[in-house]
């Protein structure tokens, strides 16, 4: 059994505030997800761990926040566990959005949305939790085809044309009767 909540909650007790560790850890993702082949074991966190600090620098990250990531990422490779990357991430975003009393709120869309929806749908996400302030993350997803997903914490609407159709296979596939042999 794999323990997101755990794994998240080592990152953040090491990372404290330091909101430039998850960047950085953000940041590092998505070029070892583009490896390809089995990447696992002590040797290869090794390597990986000196080609994440290279990245990290490049993109301008240093010091202790960015030392944090890059051990991270080398130990979820270690112990073969970084394919939950994505949900140990979203628990870290919740466990810093805690800390700083700001919801982080996910904004999921297949197109790039333009300033005045992202500023549009900021007032209105603040003024349903009854907060002047939110922290509004939006994510270019294009698999789903229209439409947007929000996120936040245990909040979830899916308004995408993706998740509209899946919702409509689901009720055909529930109405369809398989006709029995011999009847």
């Amino acid at each position: 059994m794999f323990h997101t909540n755990r794994w998240a909650a080592a990152f953040v007790a090491l990372a404290g505030e330091d909101a430039r560790a998850l960047a950085c850890l953000n940041a590092l993702v998505p070029p070892v997800k583009a490896i390809s082949g089995a990447l696992f074991g002590h040797a290869a966190s090794r390597q990986l761990e000196m080609l994440l600090k290279e990245s990290a620098e490049a993109a301008g990250f240093s010091g202790t926040g960015a030392q944090y990531a890059i051990r991270f990422i080398a130990l979820l490779v270690e112990k073969n566990r970084f394919g939950h990357i994505d949900s140990i991430l979203l628990a870290i975003e919740e466990m810093f959005d805690r800390q700083s009393g700001v919801p982080d709120v996910i904004l999921e869309s297949a197109a790039p949305l333009d300033g005045a929806f992202r500023e549009e749908a900021a007032r209105r996400i603040a003024a349903l939790y009854g907060t002047e302030k939110i922290n509004l993350k939006t994510r270019l997803i294009p698999e789903l085809l229209g439409g947007y997903r929000l996120r936040s914490g245990g909040f979830y609407i899916d308004a995408s044309l993706r998740g509209q159709i899946e919702e409509l296979k689901s009720g055909l596939e529930a109405a369809y009767i398989t006709p029995s042999a011999g009847v």
